[in-house]
């Protein structure tokens, strides 16, 4: 699975909403997540997944993990979800204004559709659905968060 060929990864830190996803074991239950990614010495990435748990009106939930930037590319990381494992984690499209992402893995097992914003316009949004099943993803098992799942047509 092909990477974005140059990634600033300082401008790449920051908040991302997760738009959509293919949910780890851990987020299933998240509602409204957002990523926020800060760089720090060594080229550790410090991660904030923050969310609701189980609705909108769900008790705020944070978990911090650390990304370990690959000396192959500053696309591909490691996510250290729980030591000592580290999960792989691509940036495999960012537009070129850095507003929307998309983050994937080779199993094709995970999947993040991800923005600056809560949300986007639905045409770029079905653009970036597209994306995500010409990369091999079953699109049946992309969970939509609001608000994204209002602005379906």
């Amino acid at each position: 699975m092909n990477t974005v060929a140059d990634l600033n990864l300082t401008r790449f830190m920051g908040d991302w909403h997760v738009l959509a996803d293919i949910a780890t074991p851990f987020d299933r239950n998240a509602v409204n997540p957002l990523e926020t990614y800060k760089l720090a010495p060594g080229g550790v990435v410090e991660t904030t997944y923050s969310y609701r748990e189980g609705s909108p009106d769900g008790p705020l939930r944070e978990r911090n993990l650390k990304g370990f930037v690959s000396a192959e590319s500053p696309a591909i990381w490691g996510m250290q979800i729980f030591w000592p494992v580290k999960a792989e984690y691509r940036v495999v499209y960012l537009d070129d204004d850095y507003q929307t992402t998309i983050i994937g893995r080779t199993k094709r097992d995970f999947v993040w559709v991800m923005a600056r914003t809560p949300a986007i316009d639905p045409k770029t949004f079905a653009t970036l659905m597209t994306t995500v099943q010409t990369l091999g993803y079953d699109l049946s098992q992309i969970r939509i968060h609001e608000p994204m799942r209002s602005l379906q047509v």
